[in-house]
């Protein structure tokens, strides 16, 4: 089972993705803050992060460069999730080191497809290999 962070400041957003993760069968780590974000991205080495880009204490952008320039988390991909829907705002995402991109509010059907694609690229590209094998070692 996929272990998937979601570092959202915004308790009503955290909850819903949180739920509809869970029923969808991955297990789900919580995070309020980009920096709690990146500690927990080292701590326990989730499958992949969803990725507010508005956070406070250290924002999406930065918390994303952090984890990127990890080599031993590099690896994990990130999702942004914002509602900086504006023009400029994927490619400043994906310049951070974001793998993927998506807005709010939160379309269920492509999330998932984006998540469940992410994941399998992960896997094909030897992502538990990156970690030693041991991804799923603690949880």
């Amino acid at each position: 089972m996929a272990l998937i962070l979601i570092v959202e400041d915004n308790e009503m957003n955290a909850d819903m993705l949180s739920r509809r993760l869970q029923r969808a069968g991955y297990q789900v780590l919580l995070g309020t803050d980009g920096q709690a974000g990146v500690e927990l991205t080292r701590q326990h080495r989730p499958d992949l992060v969803l990725m507010d880009m508005s956070l406070p204490v250290m924002d999406g952008w930065t918390a994303t460069r952090v984890i990127k320039a990890d080599a031993s988390i590099a690896h994990i991909p990130v999702m942004a999730l914002t509602a900086h829907a504006v023009k400029g705002e994927r490619e400043k995402a994906l310049g951070a080191g974001c793998d993927d991109y998506d807005t709010k509010p939160v379309e269920w059907a492509r999330l998932s497809s984006k998540i469940a694609l992410l994941l399998s690229r992960n896997a094909v590209a030897g992502g538990a290999a990156a970690s030693g094998g041991s991804s799923q070692g603690g949880r």
